[in-house]
């Protein structure tokens, strides 16, 4: 069911570039002080194209017309050159798991494009909800630039893992490019050409969950839509270049598949008290005082806690206490959502903790009014002694979480999930022309 093909990638030509300098981070995980650290390393780093600097007197377009010089740039000088064959590319990602004493896991996949299906056809599923900015902005750049320059992170179904297992006896060699990125993660890359078949046929019958990209994907499914409709003599459907998007693919019961929680911090509400806020809780929960002063002990905390039911940690000024969900008031209040939703933590928190224990309306927390999320429990804790009414500090989202709700047609709440590390931007680029 999943269509793959080979591709002849456009890559950073390590004769004029060091590629530390010009590869990033996802565009949307690129912060104003990243696109400053990136702009400074490299007059071809990918930053000046994914996620340029907006200037005084720009009339909504500019941005995107100077990322679509400078990739046409950068062609002509050999800043990129492409690979003579089409091909699939191996990439390993070798990484330490943030606050576990995992010292090293390495997570492998394959870069090829697939071919684009609306949801509705039962091959690509989601599991987060888009929104119309992001969509429009990526849009634009795809316009300007015919081309994509990250990754979009699929999740494939093979529990044998046979896939894997050539992935595995490719990491054994030296790779054709490697790389550490601001984390620390190396990045390796082989390409495959004589795996393309094997790894064809074994996609064939798979379904596909995105992990990142849900809004560059959408895009792509629009720009397919406004290509086919301006071309009367359009090529079948699946045979022209924008049919198709750059994807990275890894199997969902890979042992380097990591999913980090995102915590929830609070803050505000000028009505909060303490004392109110653990009474009201008490309907929901079972509440009781526990030590938790860091990132790590909240992690141990909480993943012997969850093992059976919900179980979140909300920190105060006063102290921090455990909630753990009391099922049958899970099962009677949330009645009116689906199984696969009331095992999700993140629906109790948002459902129960956030809406009616703290009165905060779904409006607001899909606008991100009072609330914050954080990778760092570290740092939701800090926020809370600087001032913050509550921090709710959570396990992460299962695996097993993500496929039954997608392949089930539903979505998790914003923010639920935190794959990682992120795949660079950069390392192959799918050229349309």
């Amino acid at each position: 069911m999943a269509r793959i093909l080979p591709f002849p990638a456009l890559r950073y030509n390590p004769a004029r570039v060091r590629l530390a300098k010009v590869v990033t981070q996802p565009y949307d995980k690129i912060t104003a002080e990243m696109q400053e650290r990136y702009y400074a390393a490299s007059p071809y780093n990918l930053v000046r194209i994914i996620l340029g600097k907006r200037e005084p007197g720009d009339n909504g377009q500019n941005v995107y017309t100077r990322a679509a010089a400078a990739f046409s740039d950068w062609r002509k000088d050999a800043i990129f050159l492409q690979d003579a064959e089409p091909m699939l590319y191996a990439y390993a990602q070798e990484f330490a798991v943030p606050n576990s004493p995992q010292n090293s896991v390495e997570r492998r996949g394959f870069i090829a494009l697939g071919q684009l299906e609306p949801y509705g056809a039962g091959v690509v599923f989601r599991h987060e909800q888009t929104h119309s900015g992001p969509k429009t902005d990526r849009l634009n750049l795809l316009r300007a630039t015919r081309a994509h320059f990250g990754q979009l992170f699929m999740l494939y179904n093979d529990p044998a893992g046979e896939i894997d297992d050539a992935l595995a006896k490719v990491a054994r060699y030296p790779a054709d490019v490697e790389v550490y990125d601001e984390y620390d993660v190396r990045h390796r890359l082989w390409p495959i050409p004589g795996l393309v078949e094997f790894i064809r046929r074994r996609m064939e019958n798979t379904k596909l969950i995105i992990a990142d990209g849900h809004h560059r994907y959408e895009t792509a499914l629009n720009y397919q839509r406004e290509c086919r409709d301006a071309d009367p003599a359009a090529p079948p459907p699946g045979e022209a270049d924008y049919d198709h998007v750059m994807m990275t693919f890894i199997n969902m019961y890979a042992e380097g598949l990591v999913i980090l929680p995102t915590h929830r911090v609070i803050a505000g509400l000028e009505s909060f008290q303490e004392e109110q806020f653990l009474e009201s809780a008490r309907v929901f929960f079972d509440v009781e005082p526990v030590e938790v002063s860091d990132a790590a002990q909240a992690a141990s905390v909480l993943q012997a806690a969850g093992k059976d039911r919900t179980a979140l940690v909300a920190v105060t000024r006063g102290g921090s206490f455990l909630l753990r969900a009391r099922p049958a008031e899970v099962e009677h209040t949330l009645e009116q959502l689906s199984a696969h939703q009331r095992e999700l933590d993140v629906v109790i928190l948002h459902k129960l903790g956030l809406e009616l224990v703290l009165g905060i309306c779904e409006e607001a927390i899909r606008e991100q009014r009072y609330i914050s999320y954080l990778r760092d429990a570290g740092e939701a804790i800090a926020r809370v002694h600087n001032g913050a009414n509550v921090a709710f500090l959570m396990n992460p989202v299962r695996i097993e979480q993500v496929r039954d709700t997608a392949f089930a047609g539903e979505v998790l709440p914003q923010k639920s999930t935190d794959f990682y590390p992120k795949l660079l931007s950069g390392l192959a680029i799918y050229a349309l022309e």
